[in-house]
């Protein structure tokens, strides 16, 4: 038999033929790769070199209120910078600029054995004539085919114009961070001179931004903005530019020494420009906000924005600053303004003051911070009235109550017995919220009509504070107003939004705002909860807010008083005001109904001066009815008058049941106990009977049926026989009841303890607001 001898494996000819093959296929790739970038090559205009297209932001009615980007651009020619200050940039950016011809392959080995080995400064691959293509005329994309496309590009503008044109234009359009472009705006905007006054220091320290212009900003990171600016000065000196000691001293120099301090307004309504510009880079990136000639159409309404500005720079609306370990701290404050028909911002003010030195826009900016009272509405109130029924007429017994180790408590330390609903708001007693939460609405629900509101919610990381505003995440006042102007907005949520359309420049859409409203409740509940704050403003905690015409609001202050709001508003614009300490500390003695409530009132009163005077609408399904003020129920045969409330409910949630908490009880006339057999007269009187008793420093203890005998009268002191049908009883602690007079039956509401005043039915504007 034949046998076919086998080849042997020659692996030196396999791996010979496999790398032909990669050549072969990767050179192909290579060449069609290379064909692809110069057909799609930008084509070439030499405009875009010296200067980029600002983006235009425009108010309500289309007028121009702000350019982002050119606006803060002011071109220097390269003879008016210092040398020092050129050659740190050359030093961190492109050391062999004047060498190679637009792309440096050394350069870009040095680059990359700085990141393999993490040694030195790091320095880009890119020469700072791609840098300046890049910018000019590609986008911010990272891929093989935009990388051929820079170096064609970087070799075409070595060819036409000279090194010193090029780090010019460079040094001209570079973004600094802060809203400054090119090193004119740079070294205005970081040290208020000149570019042809900087000196070594401030050189590289405008070199060291470069790489991440935010994460080194010296007003916000002064220590990140020292380090980059160090090693700028020890490349510096690695490459000849400067000896070490130069560097060394100019390491010294400390920032507060150079920078301005940063409060210069560089355009108008700042707070919203910045919040516009925030969401535009968010969507369409640094570079083509910066330079891209965007149109953006805003819902700005400048008269309330200069309102709200003015209003917050009064330092009189403001509790009074204070002193600590490094100096004298003023409480931040911001509002928002927005419209709660379409969810358009009207205003933001997000701080006292408009400067670098602000970490975030406190209007805006999350986590924000904790709500206080004015979460009540949102997540215990509102859902009991959309879920479970309730109404403003509801009561709720104000009394002690534990949840866990959890014991709410109110801010006077009062208990004030069974209220309703509407006399719970607008008083901002707390414990009647938490107990609709936990007892009616549940954990689950509440969060859900939160989230519908919103504002999303970790249902495992909150348990009943969360009623009082207790939430581990916070809120920024602009998720309050957006939430509060459902209840505005006959239940219908919006997303709030400042911006309505975006343009190319040349015209072309590339966004419209098409609103996406969503029931979070029912119309019926959205009126009741405005109705009920209503009676807020006009005698409850937030008097200070009143304006003379229909208005709803909440007021709220934390637990430790570091944060105090008011939420609040009219049929025609919602509004929220937040104050507090950053970073957050006790401001003893405020409430939201004070100087949250004070700013609302300035704000609101200018911005709605001169339009007519209205009313919410109030929607079908609502009605009236008469109740027991005691028990929410239907008047009953004993209900007195006093105890009868008129108020309102959503059709279908009226009590049928009539009232049987109120009974007819014999008492002892002295005494008001329970009378026992010695007792000499007896009163019928009419008290409140509940299946469980009360401590007695609860206020209304005087109107429930006593659960103690009459201690005065005894067999020893009686002056007679016992009274027939009344055996002996055991001794009592001393009497519960006032006197009455005997035969006459007692008008309820008489306090339960003698020489204790009956607790007041209306609050003075300077009651403060709870917890």
């Amino acid at each position: 038999m034949n046998r076919r001898r086998k080849r042997k494996l020659h692996l030196f000819r396999l791996l010979l033929f496999m790398l032909l093959l990669l050549f072969v296929v990767g050179g192909s790739a290579a060449l069609v790769l290379l064909a692809l970038s110069i057909k799609d090559l930008p084509a070439w205009n030499e405009d875009k070199l010296l200067s980029s297209a600002s983006t235009l932001i425009y108010d309500q009615n289309e007028k121009l209120i702000a350019r982002v980007g050119e606006e803060n651009r002011v071109p220097v020619e390269l003879r008016n910078i210092p040398e020092q200050v050129q050659e740190a940039f050359l030093a961190v950016e492109d050391v062999r600029f004047y060498q190679h011809h637009g792309v440096d392959l050394r350069g870009i080995a040095r680059a990359a054995w700085t990141d393999i080995t993490g040694r030195g400064l790091h320095e880009g691959a890119s020469t700072i004539t791609q840098q300046l293509v890049r910018l000019s005329f590609l986008g911010p994309e990272k891929t093989f085919k935009r990388k051929i496309q820079e170096v064609i590009l970087a070799i075409m503008v070595e060819r036409r114009y000279t090194k010193q044109e090029i780090l010019q234009m460079y040094l001209n359009k570079i973004y600094f961070g802060a809203g400054a472009y090119g090193i004119q705006s740079a070294a205005e905007t970081y040290f208020d001179k000149p570019a042809s006054q900087l000196n070594l220091t401030e050189g590289a320290l405008l070199a060291g931004l470069l790489q991440a212009p935010s994460l080194y900003d010296p007003f916000q990171n002064p220590e990140g903005a020292i380090t980059r600016r160090n090693m700028v000065l020890d490349n510096m000196a690695r490459y000849g530019f400067i000896t070490p000691a130069q560097a060394a001293r100019a390491k010294d120099v400390k920032l507060e020494d150079i920078l301005k301090e940063g409060k210069r307004q560089q355009y108008p309504y700042p707070f919203f420009v910045d919040y516009v510009t925030e969401k535009l880079v968010d969507t369409y990136g640094t570079e083509r906000v910066f330079k891209g000639g965007l149109k953006v159409y805003t819902t700005l309404d400048p008269r309330i924005q200069e309102v709200a500005e003015k209003v917050m720079s009064n330092p009189r609306n403001f509790p009074a600053s204070v002193r600590d370990k490094k100096g004298v701290l003023q409480p931040q404050a911001a509002v928002v303004v927005l419209d709660p028909h379409t969810g358009y911002i009207r205003a933001i003010v997000g701080g006292r003051e408009h400067t670098h030195r602000l970490q975030w826009n406190w209007a805006t900016t999350p986590p924000g911070r904790q709500p206080g009272s004015t979460f009540k509405p949102i997540i215990a109130y509102g859902p009991a009235i959309d879920y479970k029924g309730m109404a403003p007429a509801s009561v709720i017994d104000d009394i002690p109550v534990k949840y866990g180790s959890y014991s709410p408590s109110n801010y006077d330390g009062r208990f004030h017995g069974l209220v309703t609903m509407r006399t719970a708001i607008a008083r901002s007693i707390n414990i009647p919220a938490v107990k609709v939460l936990m007892d009616q609405v549940g954990i689950a629900d509440a969060i859900k009509f939160a989230r519908g509101l919103g504002i999303n919610l970790d249902p495992n990381n909150h348990g009943p504070s969360i009623a009082l505003g207790g939430l581990n995440e916070g809120v920024t006042p602009l998720q309050m107003a957006a939430a509060y102007a459902a209840f505005d907005n006959q239940g219908i949520y919006l997303e709030p939004t400042a911006i309505t359309r975006v343009e190319d420049p040349d015209g072309t859409v590339v966004y419209q705002y098409e609103p996406k409203p969503y029931q979070a409740m029912k119309p019926t509940t959205a009126y009741l909860i405005t109705d009920m704050l209503k009676t807020v403003i006009t005698n409850g905690t937030g008097t200070r807010a009143n304006i003379g015409r229909p208005a709803a609001g909440k007021t709220g202050t934390t637990d430790d008083i570091k944060d105090i709001w008011f939420a609040g508003y009219t049929p025609e614009l919602v509004g929220v005001v937040w104050i507090g300490y950053a970073p957050a500390k006790p401001m003893p003695q405020q409430y939201g109904g004070l100087y949250p409530a004070i700013i609302w009132n300035q704000i609101m009163s200018e911005a709605l001066k001169g339009m007519p005077v209205r009313d919410f609408p109030r929607p079908a399904g609502i009605v009236s009815a008469t109740v027991d003020s005691k028990s929410g129920l239907l008047p009953g045969p004993n209900t007195p008058p006093s105890d009868m409330v008129t108020d309102l409910f959503a059709q279908g949630t009226v009590p049928t049941r009539t009232d049987n908490t109120h009974v007819l009880v014999e008492v002892c006339a002295a005494t008001g106990q329970l009378p026992n057999q010695y007792c000499p007269e007896r009163v019928t009187r009419v008290m409140i009977k509940l299946p469980y008793s009360v401590p007695s420093f609860v206020e209304d203890y005087g109107q429930r049926v006593p659960t103690t005998v009459c201690t005065l009268h005894t067999a020893e002191n009686a002056g007679g026989p016992p009274v027939a049908g009344h055996p002996a009883q055991p001794a009592a602690p001393p009497g519960q009841q006032p006197p009455v007079v005997p035969g006459q039956p007692e008008a309820p509401g008489q306090p339960g303890q003698p020489g204790k005043k009956p607790p007041p039915t209306n609050l003075p504007a300077t009651r403060p607001d709870n917890p």
